[in-house]
C-alpha cells in the first residue's frame, strides 16, 4: 500500500519539465547504444552491468567478500570505463561535434558538385573495368588534416585522369587512400585507420578495412574499389555496402553530400542564432 501511494505521488508530481528531462535523458542512452551497437563495446557493457546487478544479490545473500570486492571494483569503475571506452566515447565526442559546431565550405553550386562527382565516378568506373584497386575519401566535417599528413601533398581539381593515374599499379601513391577536400583532390598515399570490428567479412582485405575503420571516426565518404574482383563499395559511418555500378554510385553520393549540407547549414544556423541571443541579453 505505501509502495502504491509513493508512486501515485511521484506520478502527482510530473510536470512538462520533468518529462522532458526524462526524455533528454533517455535519448542520450539511446544514441550512446547506437553507437556502441555491433562493437566489442557492448560485449563490456553486458560485464559491466552484470557486475552492477551482482552488487544487491551479495548483499542479501551474505556474501561479504564477493560484495566487498564488487563494491572496490565499481569504486575504480569510472576510470576503467574511461579507458575501456575511449575508442567509443571519441566517436561519439567527434559526432556531437561535427553536429553542432563545423566551420566548413561546402560546395554549394550544383554543377561544381555534379562536375566533381562526375569525375570521380568516371575514374571509378575505369579503376573497376581493369580491376584497379582504389581507396578514396571525400571529407565531410569531421577535419581529415592527421590523415592528410601521412600521404603526399597534391592540391588539385578533382579529374578522373588524374585519379586514375593515381592509382596505377606500382606507383608510390597507390596503396594509400585519397583525400578530396572541398572539391579538390588534397592529398594522395595517406595511411587510414584499419577498424577493429572482428565481424567483418574474412575476405575483405586491408583497404575494406581502412576504409571502414575511418567511416567510423569521421562522417567521411569512402568508395572502395577491389584488385581482386572490381567490386565497388562504400563505407559511411562505420557500415560498408557493396556492389555499385555508375549510376547507383552517382545517386548516392549525390543524396549523401546533399543531405548533409543541409543539415550541417539548418544546425550551424541554429548555433549561430543562439549564440546571438545571449550576446543580446547580455548587452
Amino acid at each position: 500500500m505505501e509502495l502504491f501511494e509513493m508512486i501515485l505521488n511521484t506520478v502527482k508530481n510530473i510536470n512538462m519539465l520533468s518529462v522532458l528531462d526524462i526524455l533528454v535523458v533517455a535519448y542520450f542512452f539511446y544514441k550512446g547504444y547506437m553507437l556502441m551497437k555491433e562493437t566489442r563495446a557492448v560485449q563490456l557493457l553486458k560485464g559491466l552491468l552484470l557486475i552492477v546487478a551482482l552488487i544487491p544479490i551479495s548483499y542479501l545473500l551474505n556474501l561479504r567478500m564477493v560484495y566487498t570486492i564488487l563494491i572496490k571494483t565499481i569504486t575504480i569503475g569510472v576510470l576503467s570505463v574511461i579507458i575501456i571506452f575511449q575508442p567509443e566515447i571519441r566517436r561519439a565526442l567527434e559526432h556531437l561535434g561535427r553536429s553542432a559546431f563545423n566551420d566548413k565550405h561546402f560546395i554549394d553550386d550544383d554543377k561544381i558538385l555534379q562536375k566533381m562527382i562526375s569525375e570521380i565516378v568516371t575514374a571509378v568506373e575505369n579503376l573497376a573495368i581493369t580491376k584497379t584497386g582504389a581507396l578514396i575519401a571525400i571529407e565531410q566535417n569531421t577535419g581529415l588534416g592527421d590523415v592528410v599528413t601521412s600521404g603526399t601533398k597534391i592540391d588539385a581539381i578533382v579529374s578522373s585522369a588524374l585519379l586514375e593515374n593515381i592509382f596505377v599499379v606500382n606507383t608510390p601513391l597507390h596503396d594509400g587512400a585519397t583525400i578530396i577536400k572541398n572539391g579538390r583532390i588534397e592529398a594522395s598515399g595517406c595511411v587510414l585507420p584499419l577498424t577493429s570490428n572482428t565481424d567483418i567479412n574474412k575476405k575483405l582485405g586491408t583497404r575494406h578495412r581502412a576504409a571502414i575503420g575511418l567511416s567510423e571516426v569521421s562522417d567521411a565518404i569512402l568508395i572502395i574499389v577491389s584488385e581482386e574482383t572490381g567490386v565497388v563499395s562504400l563505407a559511411v559511418n562505420g557500415r560498408l555496402t557493396r556492389n555499385y555500378d555508375k549510376n547507383k554510385l552517382t545517386d548516392i553520393l549525390t543524396r549523401i553530400i546533399k543531405n548533409r549540407q543541409v543539415k550541417s547549414k539548418t544546425v550551424g544556423e541554429k548555433v549561430k542564432l543562439w549564440m546571438l541571443g545571449i550576446k543580446s541579453k547580455i548587452s
